[in-house]
């Protein structure tokens, strides 16, 4: 056995004798250590006796210990034998519990992972599962309230705004982790957006509950979601209170804003703010009109329903005068040159134009469509008919179940309710039948 006392200089000399597996050197000053020299590796080992079995383990390599550290390690060792303990198995007690920790930790990653989601991966797989059961529009509202926000605003905006698009409304709040979206979160994020607008806050938090509630019923959500983040008392609590609007043109203000519609320069805008008040049908079904759906021959018009997906009312003689008159530049009725899309976007900023110049009070575009369904009242047309007109779902038993209104009945009374607005506007009607290239008085 090769003894004398290591140096730093000693072990970094050690070489392996040709022949040789492997050769010890034993320190003097622990004697149970020894440096190992193997081809190409050197390590000190501790080797002892324990209950007349020889134990030996490896400390570690050279260049990985100190001579000090590991005569250190070697007493240690030399300690456990002493006192009947195996430094094999107490080494190996150490490695497994070093692998059940990492375990543990990784575990605890993956858990803090999962915890960790963002509330948005579940949002899309939510907007996926119910697509199929959703309308066009439904199905945008869910997307818009989720935007990132950042693009360069085209249209709508108002002094002082940036120039770029903001978040979605939810956003904010579905960039955190499922489980932390709670009631305490959701009640600062309602009274925040209350102040500057209540009424798309009131919509988003309707969105934001069917979110949840369907999260609560997958198995994948059902333990991260708080079920009571959205209860419907909150939204009485930190939303004004809903108050139904009543902007509607009355008869003696007709003649002012038909004069000042009649006036804007661009006459598909004209032509559409007057076609939402004859229609009463609602803004974005009047912009997404297609020629296609025009019918000038059987005088007849069909709308995009968003409660229905479409209905089919008359084409009036003078709404059709309007629209014969419009330039057939794509697949548009309203078409527009400037538009992504090749339709109208914007009416409302020439409209309120309009309204002011007539020295008339604040009106909405919606206002148009509940504008009609108030004059249609002077003509006694019976209220199912204007609903069917405006597409209003039935609310009655008789009207669901027991009237089914041909459209040439629906043309008598909305003729009607068009030759009565005209008549208190002061516009001459059309003489002849809406066919393109009719003879029309003081049409627009």
């Amino acid at each position: 056995m090769n003894r004398e006392r290591l140096t730093p200089d000693r072990i970094r000399r050690l070489t392996l004798p040709e022949g040789a597996g492997q050769s010890f050197t034993w320190d003097t000053d622990a004697p149970r250590l020894a440096v190992r020299v193997t081809a190409g590796a050197k390590s000190f080992i501790f080797e002892s006796k324990l209950n007349r079995q020889t134990v030996r383990v490896t400390i570690g390599d050279v260049r990985a210990w100190t001579l000090s550290a590991a005569r250190d390690e070697a007493r240690r060792l030399q300690t456990m034998i002493d006192q009947g303990m195996d430094p094999r198995q107490e080494k190996r007690d150490r490695i497994a519990a070093a692998a059940a920790k990492i375990a543990e930790e990784e575990a605890k990653k993956v858990e803090l992972e999962r915890i960790a989601t963002p509330a948005m991966e579940a949002w899309q797989k939510y907007i996926e599962a119910r697509r199929a059961n959703w309308s066009a529009r439904h199905l945008l509202e869910h997307e818009t309230v989720v935007k990132e926000g950042g693009e360069l605003r085209t249209q709508g905006r108002r002094p002082g705004e940036s120039d770029k698009t903001l978040p979605g409304i939810l956003r904010p709040l579905l960039a955190l982790p499922l489980e932390q979206i709670d009631a305490d979160c959701v009640r600062a994020w309602l009274k925040d957006e209350a102040t500057h607008r209540p009424t798309y806050a009131r919509l988003s938090f309707a969105l934001l509950r069917a979110f949840l509630n369907w999260c609560s019923d997958r198995p994948e959500y059902r333990d991260q979601v708080r079920a009571d983040a959205c209860i419907t008392r909150m939204a009485k609590d930190e939303l004004p209170k809903k108050i139904a609007k009543d902007d509607c043109l009355q008869r003696e203000q007709l003649p002012a804003w038909f004069a000042a519609v009649r006036r804007i320069g661009n006459p598909i805008i004209a032509a559409y703010l007057q076609t939402a008040l004859l229609t009463g049908a609602r803004r974005e079904e009047v912009a997404g009109i297609r020629w296609e759906d025009v019918d000038f021959q059987w005088r007849s018009m069909t709308i995009k329903d968003k409660v229905d997906g479409e209905r089919t009312i008359p084409l009036t003689p003078y709404v059709a005068s309007l629209l014969a008159a419009l330039p057939r530049r794509n697949e548009w009725v309203f078409s527009s040159v400037t538009a992504a899309s090749g339709r109208l976007q914007e009416p409302r900023i020439q409209h309120n134009k309009a309204v002011t110049t007539a020295g008339l009070p604040a009106l909405s575009i919606h206002g148009l469509r509940r504008s009609f369904g108030t004059l249609a009242e002077w003509v006694e047309c019976p209220a199912g008919v204007s609903a069917q007109i405006m597409g209003h779902k039935p609310s009655a038993t008789a009207e669901k179940h027991y009237r089914v209104r041909p459209l040439d009945l629906l043309r008598m009374w909305h003729t009607k309710i068009e030759g009565w607005i005209l008549e208190q506007a002061g516009i001459g009607q059309p003489t002849d039948d809406a066919r393109p290239g009719f003879r029309v008085v003081n049409a627009a």
